[in-house]
């Protein structure tokens, strides 16, 4: 399957560079997953697309500082470190900007020397090198005071609040990129769904750069996920499993929750307390086990979320749901408009 039969047409002006006011007053269009009947709403009203019974899962991933920008002990030359995912015993997978200024031992110093990155190894990725962490105190602490928040390359504009890339429900410090679906919601959203009689559950996967790298390979069937780490408790485990049981809808927010979901529920043990590292790709011509409606943001051209919709629904109801989504203005990426699928 060929990468370009993902591709579709953008104007710049689209791609939202800032959140809006009102986290529900951004615009919401239901698709029927299988007919592409489509409907334009306001994420305000999701509870009037929602049923009693209803299961909806959440990740309540929170973004860690994870940019750090420091000097070359050796030579003072400016580095940028984006840390990716902790390897154990204070080593990092982190993408390096200027990467050719790395090389094997070399040490960057951040914040008057109160934390050191000594590189030890590139990794297979481009710009990637693993890199041990020198520090005294506690390490998340000096992210959030020495980091700053890993917004995505297609955002240019200065984010005001930090707390706007994250969702009102995050938790579990981790991701290098918001779950973005969730950053519609607010408590008073959630408190309307509860009433409604819809079940609501967390689940966590610290979310990574590699979900939105663009595909590199003109075959589909040839990309390489990057793993992300993932926990389900028992208790959210259960609610999932007697959802499925008694016939009410799974339904995931983002394409995280979605994957995470569908890693489990490929495992032998099925739906049970669990955590691990999940590299799947969903595509078209997957077959979905557990996700029976999902809620999303719009993706970016031949992205793996976009297969993943894709193979959600059908490529031609997806892209026919773009055009008319760049049609009417809807607002793209991550601070943009969302998308009920159904």
């Amino acid at each position: 399957m060929d990468v370009s039969l993902f591709d579709y047409d953008l104007p710049n002006e689209l791609i939202a560079q800032t959140p809006i006011e009102d986290r529900t007053s951004s615009k919401l269009m239901v698709v029927g997953k299988k007919t592409g009947e489509r409907k334009d709403s306001t994420f305000a009203e999701l509870p009037s697309f929602l049923q009693a019974g209803d299961l909806l899962i959440l990740n309540n991933s929170r973004v860690r500082h994870a940019r750090l920008l420091g000097i070359k002990e050796e030579t003072g030359a400016k580095i940028e470190l984006l840390l990716l995912k902790p390897l154990g015993s204070d080593r990092w997978e982190a993408l390096v900007k200027p990467a050719k200024r790395v090389k094997p031992d070399t040490i960057i110093s951040f914040g008057d020397g109160e934390l050191k990155a000594v590189a030890e190894n590139p990794t297979e990725m481009a710009g990637g090198w693993v890199f041990r962490l020198e520090y005294e105190g506690d390490v998340e602490t000096l992210f959030s005071r020495l980091g700053e928040m890993p917004l995505p390359p297609y955002i240019r504009e200065r984010l005001e609040d930090d707390e706007r890339y994250q969702t009102v429900y995050s938790r579990e410090v981790g991701s290098a990129a918001a779950p973005t679906a969730g950053l519609h919601f607010t408590k008073e959203l959630l408190d309307k769904c509860k009433a409604k009689g819809v079940e609501i559950g967390y689940l966590t996967l610290h979310v990574g750069l590699g979900t939105f790298r663009p595909v590199s390979v003109e075959n589909v069937e040839n990309h390489t996920m990057h793993a992300e780490y993932y926990e389900l408790s028992a208790e959210v485990a259960s609610q999932i499993k007697k959802a499925k049981d008694e016939g009410r809808r799974v339904i995931a927010v983002g394409t995280t929750s979605v994957r995470t979901l569908e890693t489990i529920a490929n495992q032998p043990a099925g739906f049970r307390e669990t955590s691990g590292w999940t590299d799947i790709f969903i595509y078209p011509g997957y077959r979905f086990q557990v996700v029976d409606a999902m809620i999303t943001n719009f993706h970016l051209p031949k992205s793996t979320l976009l297969m993943l919709v894709s193979a959600f629904s059908t490529r031609n109801i997806m892209l026919q749901a773009y055009k008319t989504a760049v049609d009417k203005g809807y607002r793209f990426f991550s601070f943009g408009d969302a998308m009920f699928i159904q």
